[in-house]
């Protein structure tokens, strides 16, 4: 039995207010009574037309409804009372303990339902059950709206006609349950594009789950995608859930996807095209549902002609493709970009810089980041560190940022080279054969000059 302390607090916290509908008045009085000491707001009505009039003039988050009434009975006026609130909370009172009744009630929608003679502490019981699943919806609801409205673009930055392109192709594939490959360099961003596409979907409010596939060893990868049972191996010393597991009903982002060795190519495929797989050690098949995201800084195609990757694989992870730019290809999005971390670290540190000197903001925009968006944040944190307030100069930024000024595109000859190289390939849909022709050079050479200028198949 809860105390008329803990009754009284948990009340008083929700501030909940209950109408009482029976056509009994000794029952409306003593329930009345009972849930105003409790510290409840109350009210009360004889039947299902005063009801409906409490409804309308006033909020109400219980409705205590007795099952016999004359006129419009208690099922009835429940059917009304979700046209015009479905959450309200209704709980049934009958004096007769009619299985079939209670059924009916409850398939409308009905929190539960008591028999009279009633006990006043477990109809207590039942008003705080209703109240906390009334608030979890109202919470449930106000987190999704939260989830959509952060579920934009706000950590991708860029104003230019290639980042444009890139938000048009994730609000697109976002829509649909398409498996994804995103290609660029580096520290272009794809983890925050692969994101975007997953809190644009309509997975957004189940996980998305990332696996750095460069970063483990093959048998310590195919545990980490697929999870072992106890015993499966040397250290196994407990179940352990893959995280193919772990994105049921989300999204499975598989980052430096080209880093997966052959062998588990093969398992991770089977997956993807059956979404089903067996933990390592085990032999119970486990069905899963997730969408697929791949993440690559490598050249699929290279590998596949190198034996290296598989090419069966590659068909069914590229179905739809975003090639994120690096970027010295997208240089007008460098000030949005340094001004957006400016501000980010400035709240991080406590260092309330104002703005980036122009001299600073030309160093930036001149310079090449190899290492691109990832390299540019490093900068930005650095001046912060070291530069005064309130703006950052160009001597706060790193020495090799200030002498790596370079001539304009086009201006040299290895340019002109690039941009004709790129141009053969586009032509011929990235057939290297085709372009090695037209270039008058062998594949190697080929090769060579797209790793020498860093070309990516879009």
């Amino acid at each position: 039995m809860v105390s008329p302390q803990e009754k009284h607090t948990t009340a008083k916290s929700q501030a909940a207010s209950v109408l009482v509908v029976d056509d009994e008045f000794s029952v409306r009085d003593s329930l009345e009574n009972w849930f105003k000491k409790d510290g409840y707001h109350t009210g009360s009505a004889k039947d299902a037309q005063e009801a409906l009039n409490c409804l309308q003039e006033a909020h109400w988050d219980v409705v205590l409804l007795d099952i016999k009434m004359p006129g419009m009975d208690g099922l009835e006026l429940q059917r009304r009372i979700r046209e015009i609130d479905p959450e309200l909370a209704v709980v049934m009172i009958t004096a007769y303990a009619s299985v079939d009744t209670a059924v009916q009630a409850l398939k409308q929608g009905a929190f539960d339902y008591i028999t009279k003679p009633i006990d006043p502490d477990e109809l207590s019981h039942l008003v705080r059950k209703a109240l906390e699943q009334r608030r979890l919806k109202t919470e449930n609801v106000q987190l999704r709206e939260k989830i959509e409205q952060l579920s934009g673009f706000q950590e991708i930055v860029g104003e230019s006609a290639p980042m444009l392109e890139v938000f048009e192709m994730v609000r697109s594939v976002s829509e649909t349950d398409a498996t994804v490959l995103i290609r660029g360099e580096s520290g272009t961003g794809k983890e925050l594009v692969a994101q975007a596409v997953h809190a644009n979907s309509r997975r957004r409010y189940f996980p998305i789950v990332p696996v750095n596939c460069g970063a483990l060893a093959e048998t310590l990868l195919e545990s980490e995608l697929f999870g072992h049972e106890k015993g499966a191996f040397t250290g196994a010393q407990y179940r352990r859930k893959g995280k193919l597991e772990m994105a049921d009903g989300g999204t499975l982002l598989l980052d430096e996807v080209g880093a997966i060795s052959l062998k588990t190519q093969v398992e991770l495929l089977r997956a993807l095209e059956t979404k089903e797989f067996t933990r390592v050690g085990g032999s119970k098949p486990i069905r899963v549902d997730f969408r697929v995201i791949c993440a690559t800084n490598q050249d699929l195609e290279t590998l596949i002609e190198e034996g290296k990757f598989r090419d069966d694989l590659y068909y069914r992870i590229n179905v739809f493709n975003i090639f994120i730019p690096p970027l010295r290809e997208r240089r007008e999005d460098i000030p949005l970009l340094a001004r957006h971390f400016l501000r980010r670290y400035a709240l991080q540190m406590n260092r309330p810089f104002e703005d980036i000197d122009p001299e600073a903001v030309d160093v930036l925009v001149r310079y090449n980041w190899p290492g691109n968006v990832r390299e540019l944040a490093n900068a930005i944190e650095r001046a912060l560190v070291v530069g005064k307030l309130p703006v950052v100069r160009a001597e706060d930024l790193p020495l090799r940022i200030n002498h790596g000024r370079h001539p304009e595109p086009g201006d040299s000859l290895s340019d002109v080279e690039r941009a004709h190289v790129s141009r053969m390939l586009e032509r011929t849909g990235w057939n290297i054969t085709r372009a090695a022709e037209i270039l008058g050079i062998d594949r190697v050479t080929l090769y060579n000059k797209i790793k020498k200028y860093e070309l990516r198949r879009p």
